[in-house]
Formats: C-alpha cells, structure tokens, sequence
C-alpha cells in the first residue's frame, strides 16, 4: 500500500468547494482545506505507485478549480 499527500493550489475561493469534491474519490481517506501556500492538503492511499499517479492524474488534476498539485509519497525510513 502506498500512501501520499497531495498539496493542492486553487483558484480563489475555490477551496472548500475543491476539497469536497476531492474528498468523494475512491483512495482518498482525507480532504481538508487550509490556509498558506496551498489551499487543500489529501491524503490518498493506492496499491502502489502507478495507481496512485492515475489516481492524481485522472481524478484529482480534473476537478475544477485546481491550479497546481504537488504529490508527495509517504516513506517509513
């Protein structure tokens, strides 16, 4: 299982609305939108890392109102 947060840029006052519709995509166990240089922070889960790259790419990148995504994979060292 891989595990990843997804740092997500809005357009304004996009938020909210962006974090609601993430938060119903099968893989993501939390959505929440925040305040600073990104406005919602994901956290998703996937098989592994392939799946989680179709995940960013196909789900999360075309909800509307997303400016830029930044996925940054768990790791346990």
């Amino acid at each position: 299982m891989v595990q990843a947060y997804i740092l997500i840029q809005t357009e304004v006052g996009k938020a909210a609305a962006v974090a609601r519709e993430i938060a119903e995509i099968k893989g993501v166990t939390m959505a929440e939108d925040v305040t600073g240089p990104y406005d919602v922070i994901v956290r998703a889960e996937a098989r592994n890392i392939d799946e989680m790259g179709r995940m960013v790419v196909a789900k999360v990148q075309s909800v509307e109102g997303i400016t830029r995504t930044l996925t940054c994979p768990v790791v346990h060292l």
